[in-house]
């Protein structure tokens, strides 16, 4: 089997696979059962000063017959005390040394406060600490969270406020609401962050209630904007690690969350440039030993690829991610059907007809109806395949191009040069 080992900026696990700071990590008891199971690692639930989490907390968006294709939470970091938890993770990590056990922190943007509660947790043995600049519900209404992490600078100067002290490395857990994550990213890395981890949860309401009226969840009658999570924040949280992995100011290791759900959403994470993966809701929805599934995918993924570890994996497709104005507009694909396949629903036809360049026309022969594509007319959308209810009966099939490779960008520099040629020649014929 491969090597599934990771060393994340100094933190060393048996796989990529932690916990996620969240209620899965809010106890010893926890996180030790999750070990026991086979995660690599966890990020204890959020330390900080106590508070008073309420009831209820969580929803769940189903969509399509899939439970729990999001989920939102109102839930803040640990309502138990400092003691109590450090207690548990000394002993946690005494009992399974071989596992990243890290502390996750918020407390007050003031510089006392971060080296008071880093002397702290460090005192009791944690391989390293995450700060929480992402929570973007009520700890936000306090000046923590989200509200420190919306801010570079503030990024920039607490990190450097606990790496005045730090002994273990320190990872910046960033927030997705932001209009550009790479400017936190970068704030991080300037105040001197060894990773960031990204992305906590989206600022969101799961719902309201059409018979009472209520929000989902409400509490007492009242409701508050939470954090989402889930299968559905994935793609978001994939493009954000792919930037992050490919601006040359950031240039850390990355712990991928959002929406990691199994091995395959892992090993895309770690295509994009993720070193290792946090997991929260997959966890919350299926129990712990979800991960011996994850361990076993990803260890026959590998051996197929026939790479000996699964650091081979990080990084490989940010070569391939880019800017709009770098694709080729000369390239095209076209959908072909396969009339063995199709069941002839319909469902492509109406979907071109409708909403895309209506390019499928409906046909008879001796054998009976039958769709075809008028590939002159198919600008390759991809929306028939995507509609399409069976599996092989769309296919997109590249084309030969009729023109060389043209970005949007190269042809915006072509336009440049022949309008200064031009405007050179004017001056000369006017002179």
């Amino acid at each position: 089997m491969a090597d599934l080992s990771i060393n994340l900026a100094g933190i060393r696990s048996p796989n990529p696979f932690w916990l996620a700071s969240a209620p899965p990590t809010n106890t010893g008891y926890q996180v030790q059962r999750a070990f026991e199971a086979g995660w690599g690692g966890a990020v204890w639930k959020t330390l900080g000063e106590p508070i008073i989490n309420t009831s209820s907390r969580f929803a769940a968006v189903h969509f399509g017959g899939q439970r729990v294709a999001g989920f939102n939470n109102i839930e803040l970091i640990s309502d138990r005390p400092l003691e109590v938890n450090l207690r548990e993770i000394a002993e946690t990590k005494k009992r399974f040394p071989d596992r990243a056990v890290i502390a996750s922190l918020m407390v007050e943007p003031k510089r006392e406060k971060w080296h008071e509660i880093v002397k702290k947790v460090e005192a009791v043995g944690v391989d390293g600490l995450e700060l929480n600049f992402g929570c973007p519900h009520g700890m936000a209404e306090r000046g923590m969270g989200a509200a420190s992490g919306q801010q570079p600078d503030l990024v920039e100067l607490q990190t450097m406020w606990v790496k005045e002290v730090a002994t273990t490395p320190v990872i910046v857990k960033l927030t997705p609401n932001i209009t550009d994550i790479t400017a936190t990213a970068r704030a991080a890395v300037r105040g001197g962050a060894d990773a960031i981890s990204l992305i906590n949860t989206i600022n969101s309401l799961a719902g309201v209630d059409l018979d009472s009226w209520n929000t989902v969840p409400h509490v007492g009658g009242k409701g508050a904007h939470g954090g989402y999570c889930g299968p559905a924040v994935k793609p978001i949280a994939l493009n954000m690690v792919a930037e992050c992995a490919r601006h040359p100011e950031v240039g850390v290791p990355i712990s991928g969350i959002g929406g990691i759900s199994d091995w395959r959403d892992t090993a895309e994470f770690l295509l994009m440039g993720a070193t290792g993966v946090q997991v929260c809701t997959a966890a919350m929805h299926h129990g712990f030993r979800i991960v011996e599934d994850m361990i076993d995918g990803l260890n026959d993924y590998l051996d197929e690829k026939g790479l000996s570890s699964v650091t081979e994996l990080v990084g490989q497709t940010v070569p391939r991610y880019s800017d709009w104005g770098n694709l080729d507009l000369n390239y095209k694909v076209v959908a072909r059907i396969n009339r063995d396949v199709c069941i002839n629903c319909n469902k492509c036809h109406i979907a071109c007809e409708d909403t895309s360049h209506q390019c499928i026309d409906m046909l008879t022969d001796p054998s009976g109806a039958y769709l075809e594509v008028v590939e002159e007319d198919c600008v390759g959308c991809n929306l028939c395949s995507i509609v399409c209810p069976v599996d092989g009966a769309i296919e997109m099939v590249e084309v030969a191009p009729e023109q060389t490779p043209l970005t949007w960008n190269e042809r915006q520099s072509a336009i440049a040069v022949l309008q200064s040629i031009r405007d050179q020649s004017t001056k000369e014929a006017i002179s």
